[in-house]
């Protein structure tokens, strides 16, 4: 059973994050040989600012050296900062996503079976993209979405498998003004419905807010890790001051086969 390393919010196009990411690939504490053995998955803001020409291209760079490092499941979904500037968004990057980080057009949950683990990916943002909701960092999955993931959990093929991990940009459990996941009771009900039906949700992974931390058992899932951001961006003055907006890098080597107790983080 491969390991779980995840990773998010490196906002890559803010001042030297690119370099940092690069830096903290180097010293990841995992040769080359035990790099096969992840898999790595990053939920969300691999850039900072879409509209800044070239983002995706340096967020690209980023990817391509994890898998020169020996990770070759890398796994991705959007955030708010790869549909705009973080608190304005816009549709046309659904597709620019799309082209530079899929090579093609993909329905949202996706789906990625290795090693007989599901893993389930889910797009926090594009129905957050329309013009009356378009600003601000809320997220939303939208009622079709929820569906398809229902759906996702009846199938044999993930029925099958021996693990399910569930992943995505916004925080689904801490709620605040104008960040929140705004269908999160929505979620929780499918995935609660999941696990009734004898179906376990292994994991489920986020990040977002930028401050890490661990939520495990809530909604009787027993791994829930906001990866904080893992290139460390800085919030603005104005709020940097309050105790409730510290940042952290969270970035958690999670090893499904063991008790919780034995994943970790990075230093």
């Amino acid at each position: 059973m491969k390991k779980i390393l995840h990773m998010s919010d490196l906002h890559i196009g803010y001042r030297n994050s690119k370099d940092k990411f690069l830096k903290i690939i180097d010293e990841l504490p995992i040769d080359k040989k035990e790099a096969s053995k992840y898999v790595v998955i990053i939920t969300g803001d691999l850039v900072n600012n879409a509209n800044k020409f070239g983002s995706y291209e340096e967020a690209k760079e980023g990817l391509a050296y994890l898998k020169k490092r020996g990770f070759h499941d890398v796994l991705i979904v959007p955030g708010n900062h790869d549909y705009g500037s973080g608190t304005k968004g816009h549709k046309k990057f659904v597709r620019k996503v799309q082209e530079a980080f899929y090579g093609k057009e993909i329905v949202f949950p996706t789906v990625d079976i290795i090693s007989r683990m599901a893993f389930i990916g889910l797009d926090s943002m594009a129905q957050e993209l329309n013009w009356y909701d378009a600003l601000f960092s809320e997220g939303e999955l939208g009622k079709r979405q929820l569906e398809r993931l229902g759906e996702i959990f009846l199938k044999d093929r993930i029925r099958a498998c021996t693990k399910r991990v569930v992943y995505l940009h916004h925080h689904p459990f801490q709620w605040r003004p104008l960040h929140q996941l705004k269908d999160s009771r929505k979620l929780k009900r499918v995935l609660k419905k999941a696990m009734e039906s004898g179906v376990s949700i292994d994991a489920l992974l986020f990040g977002h807010n930028h401050q890490g931390g661990s939520y495990n058992g809530r909604w009787d899932i027993p791994r829930c890790y906001d990866a904080g951001t893992t290139t460390l961006k800085a919030r603005s003055k104005s709020i940097s001051w309050a105790p409730w907006f510290n940042i952290r890098s969270s970035t958690r080597v999670i090893d499904l086969s063991r008790n919780p107790s034995h994943d970790y983080i990075l230093s």
